[in-house]
Parts: C-alpha cells; sequence; structure tokens
C-alpha cells in the first residue's frame, strides 16, 4: 500500500516542479520583504530617537517605495504561480486515481462500496487540496521566516534572544500536544463524510423502494445520524482549530509584553539596547512565535489530509487482480463451455458443470426458471468472472489465460438495466468515441433509432440515467453502442424484460437481423414466435443444463421446456 500511497503523491509533482518552485520563490521573497521592514522599524525609531541610525531618512523613503514594489511584485507573481501549480496537481492526481479504478475488472468493482471512492475523489480530494498541498507553502514561508527572525535577534542581542526562546516554552508545548489530536480530528472528518456519502447515495438509489415500503421516517432517522455525526466531527475538528489560535493568541501577547519588559529593563540599565531594538524584538517575535504555533498544526493536517491518499491507494489496490498476458486477437468460430462449474461463494455453486457449444452466425436462447443461471452463465461467456472449474474456450484459447480487455474486444452485452449517461443521445450511443457519420448513422438505423434521430436529433439529451427516453429507446441505445463496436459476439441479458410485448418483439428483430454475429440471449419470455427463430434453445434448471435444441424439438421432446412453456400460456 506505501508503493501505491506514494505513486499517488508524486502525482502532485509530475512535471509541475517548475510552477512549486515559482510558488516557493515568491514565499521566500515575501520572507525576505518581511524581514527587511522589521529592520527598518529599528533604524526609523532610532533615528526618531536620535539613538544613531546608520541610515538616512532619504535613504530610508527609498527602501520602502522598493519594499511595496516588490510586495507587489511577489503577489502577482503567486497569484500565477500557486493556482497554476494547484490545478494541475488536483488534475492530475484525481486523473490517475480514476485511470487505475478503470484498470480494475468488472467482477473487482462489484465487490466495491462505490460511495468511498465518491468521498476519496470529493471530499478526501479537496481536504488534499487545502490541507496538504496549500499547507506546503505555509510551512517553507513559516520555517524560513523562524530561522530568518531568529537569525536576526541573534545579531541583535543574545541575552534577549535567550529570553525570548524561554518565553516560546508555552506555545511549543501546547501546539504538540493539540497537534496530534487534530489528525485524530480530521480523520474522524474524513470517515463521517464517507458514511453521509454512503447514505446519501443509497437513499437515493433507493428512493422508489423506501416510497412503496413507506419507510420514510426510518430513512430520514438514519440519515439524521449520520449526519449529525458528521456534524459533530467537524465541530470537534473547529474546536480544535480555535484552541490552537487561542494558545497562539495568548502565547504571542505573553511572549510579546515579556519581551518588550526586558527589553526595556535592558535599555533602562544602560546595556547596549535602544528603543529601536526593543521594538524590532516585539516585531520579530511574531515571526517566531507564529510559526512555533502553526507549523506542528500544518504539519499535523498535512498527515491528516495524506490519510487520504492512503484510502485511496488502498480502495485502487482492493480486489485488483493481474491481467493475463496472453491477447485475443480475433473470434471467427465458437465459444465452448466444458464442464463449468462456477459459484459466487464456493461452498454453493450456481453453475454445476454446463458444456456447450456456440457457433459464430448463429443464434441461441438461454431460458429457465428463476435463480437457474442464466445470467451467471452468460457472465461467464463475456469473462466477468472465472470458472471455479471445467473451462470457457474461445477459439481454442482458454479463456482464463486471456487478457479480459481482449475478450471485451470481441464481445459486446446488452443489459437488462441500460446504463445512459446524462449526455446527447449521440455521445451514448458512441460512448464519447470518435467514429465517422456514416458508421454512427448506420448502426443508429440498424438498431431502429432512425426515426427517433429524425425527431429529436442526435444532441437531444437523455437526462440523469435516461429519464427522458423510454424503455425501448435505452435498449436500442444499448443495441446501437454494440454495432457501433462491430464485435463478433452479442451477449443479451434480459433487454426486453421490462419492456411491452410490442416494443419486445422490435427489439427481438433487430436483434435476429444481426446475421453476422454470434448471438446468445437469456430471455424470460416464452413467446413462441420468438423462440422458434432461435437456431438453439438451452433450458436451465438449478444450475445444470437440462435441456439443449430447437423449439420445436424441445416441445416434442415433452420435457422440462415442454412444463415451463405449458404453465406460461
Amino acid at each position: 500500500m506505501k508503493e501505491g500511497k506514494w505513486e499517488l503523491v508524486k502525482q502532485f509533482y509530475r512535471g509541475n516542479l517548475g510552477w512549486l518552485v515559482l510558488s516557493i520563490g515568491c514565499s521566500l521573497s515575501l520572507v525576505g520583504v518581511n524581514l527587511l521592514v522589521s529592520w527598518m522599524i529599528q533604524q526609523i525609531t532610532d533615528t526618531i530617537a536620535g539613538q544613531g541610525s546608520t541610515v538616512t531618512f532619504s535613504m530610508l523613503c527609498g527602501l520602502s517605495v522598493g519594499l511595496v514594489a516588490a510586495i507587489v511584485c511577489a503577489k502577482l507573481l503567486d497569484c500565477v504561480a500557486m493556482p497554476h501549480f494547484l490545478q494541475k496537481a488536483m488534475q492530475q492526481y484525481k486523473e490517475f486515481a480514476f485511470s487505475k479504478l478503470l484498470e480494475k475488472s468488472i467482477v473487482s468493482f462489484q465487490q466495491e462500496a462505490t460511495a468511498e471512492y465518491l468521498s476519496a475523489m470529493s471530499n478526501d480530494a479537496n481536504n488534499l487540496e487545502v490541507n496538504f498541498l496549500e499547507k506546503q507553502f505555509s510551512i517553507v514561508y513559516q520555517s524560513v521566516i523562524f530561522l530568518g527572525a531568529f537569525g536576526m535577534m541573534l545579531a541583535y542581542s543574545v541575552e534577549l534572544t535567550v529570553i525570548s526562546l524561554v518565553l516560546s516554552v508555552i506555545p511549543m508545548s501546547g501546539a504538540a500536544v493539540v497537534g496530534n489530536r487534530m489528525k485524530q480530528a480530521q480523520q474522524a472528518v474524513a470517515q463521517s463524510n464517507a458514511s453521509l456519502t454512503q447514505t446519501l447515495k443509497d437513499s437515493l438509489n433507493g428512493f422508489s423502494v423506501v416510497k412503496s415500503f413507506q419507510s420514510e421516517k426510518e430513512i430520514f432517522g438514519a440519515f439524521c445520524a449520520v449526519n449529525r455525526k458528521t456534524e459533530a466531527a467537524k465541530q470537534k475538528k473547529r474546536k480544535m482549530s480555535v484552541v490552537v489560535e487561542m494558545i497562539g493568541s495568548v502565547a504571542g501577547v505573553t511572549a510579546q509584553m515579556g519581551v518588550f519588559l526586558s527589553g526595556a529593563y535592558l535599555a533602562l540599565s544602560d546595556r547596549g539596547m535602544t528603543a529601536g531594538v526593543v521594538l524590532v524584538f516585539v516585531q520579530l517575535m511574531n515571526f517566531v512565535i507564529e510559526p512555533i504555533v502553526k507549523i506542528p498544526q500544518d504539519v499535523a493536517e498535512c498527515r491528516a489530509a495524506l490519510t487520504g491518499v492512503e484510502r485511496l491507494a488502498k480502495m485502487l489496490e482492493r480486489n485488483f487482480e493481474q491481467e493475463k498476458q496472453d491477447v485475443l486477437q480475433e473470434f471467427k468460430h465458437e465459444i465452448c463451455l466444458e464442464n463449468v462449474v462456477f459459484g459466487y461463494e464456493k461452498q454453493q455453486p450456481i453453475l454445476k458443470g454446463i458444456s456447450a457449444r456456440f457457433e459464430m452466425g448463429k443464434s441461441y436462447a438461454i431460458v429457465g426458471s428463476s435463480g437457474s443461471g442464466k445470467s451467471t452463465l452468460l457472465k461467464i461467456c463475456m469473462g466477468a468472472y472465472r470458472p471455479d472449474g471445467g473451462a470457457v474456450w474461445l477459439d481454442g484459447k482458454e479463456m482464463k489465460t486471456l487478457n479480459r480487455d481482449s475478450i471485451y474486444n470481441v464481445v459486446s452485452v446488452i443489459q437488462q438495466e441500460v446504463f445512459v449517461f446524462q449526455a446527447s443521445v449521440l455521445e451514448n450511443i458512441t460512448m464519447f468515441r470518435e467514429f465517422s457519420s456514416e458508421e454512427v448513422e448506420q448502426a443508429a438505423q440498424a438498431a431502429g433509432l432512425g426515426t427517433f434521430l429524425k425527431e429529436k436529433g442526435g444532441d437531444y439529451l437523455c437526462g440523469e440515467n435516461g429519464c427522458g427516453l423510454s424503455g425501448g429507446e435505452r435498449q436500442r441505445i444499448s443495441i446501437a453502442r454494440c454495432l457501433l463496436r462491430k464485435t463478433p459476439v452479442l451477449l443479451v441479458d434480459e433487454a426486453t424484460a421490462a419492456l411491452d410485448p410490442k416494443t419486445a418483439r422490435k427489439i427481438a428483430d433487430t436483434i435476429f437481423n444481426l446475421k453476422q454475429m454470434l448471438r446468445i440471449v437469456v430471455t424470460h419470455q416464452l413467446d413462441r414466435e420468438i423462440l422458434g427463430r432461435y437456431d438453439s434453445i438451452l433450458v436451465m434448471k438449478n444450475g445444470v443444463l437440462e435441456e439443449m435444441g430447437s423449439f420445436e424439438e424441445l416441445i416434442e421432446k415433452k420435457g422440462y421446456f415442454y412444463s415451463l412453456y405449458t404453465v406460461s400460456q
């Protein structure tokens, strides 16, 4: 996990060091300006007091103008440098993480809690930008100004510097104690945000279930509990921040007054201390105490923010399968299943010794009662799952030895629930890739979308998950996607289950017209007209391939399929 964590952290700085150095340079310029201002305060004060300043008044006026110009230049440059650095850093971090997420297999991702990723790429990412990246500049600035101020103090008076260090013990000890608690508080906020995101996601995705079961009160109660826990964690963190600020304020006032009184005593004792030196010590004490308070706090917040990177690295490495190297270049002949055994839990097999052969250019229907293993068999054919026993062969190559991406290159899938992006119809058909207008038009026409596109246009927005489309239109978009890919294998999982009979037959006609493809269709609809058009029907029962043959052959056999068909009529 450590390698994964630092691989993610590297993305902040990859090709971004120029903007980082420039922004740090601006911060260091401001350090020099602030220290020079302190020196000028001493010179001006001693000039007014007539205590022998080595700089003339006209020189001080000129230096003042120069300092103002330097501050303006440094700030203007930083306005360009820091935003550029932060933009590129966060852009590369999120894009790298998302690319790693997309490398996961379908099976791996199905075992994940998507709300964790949503939280990591939003809440945790925002926290990283504010409390890790931005705090780096603060730590550099505070560290350098502390060293510069401390050096100037030593140059002015070793005695008064020692007194200042003694007065700084209070803020140092207080900041150290609170710093560790800040990290714990930030971790609690991150965990609570993830829980809140998960609760919101579940509630919104299950909205229809909540309403139909009249569970609004219970779901509201669950949301309130998580929301209150989240806000309580954030309140605790805010309290910690207030405590740190309070320690800094009290320590600052105490130290300043202590230095001021000590300096006044040394001046009155005629020990070579001028009014200007006393005043500059008070000024420099701000530059010593503030870093003492802020640096531990900033470091603690940086470490706490990095826990978000650790969480994301752990999620990306979880359930990750090393892909096989063997590549399926093309598919021309057949898919063969040889005594396939599979279960989502190995002690409870769903498929029990399935053997079948699917030939290129033919159409096959898989039927059976609910829970018989139909959809699982289809997932095995598409390579989403590896068999626990037996083998699946694609043109003589065993599937478990093949790279999954190369399998997806020859297989397209139409699911019962078609996912439609909140984008245009054409973008949903092309899946945001580049195709010629002729290819897109051919695919749309073959999928039966010609009239729809003519009436509403390709720029028609589908809405969230296709809420602006009918069930048949969503299925036709899914078919068009598959046709545009021109894969030789088409797998269809209950594509017409939620459609009316008329639309279902139109979708079935579209699939039957795809003569140059191997088509394997899982269906629960035992329609004589439709089933009679398949080259072969596989009949599943309790995870076993009970029967296989054409519609007429199975009817004449008067076996299990005959019973299913008779009952359905």
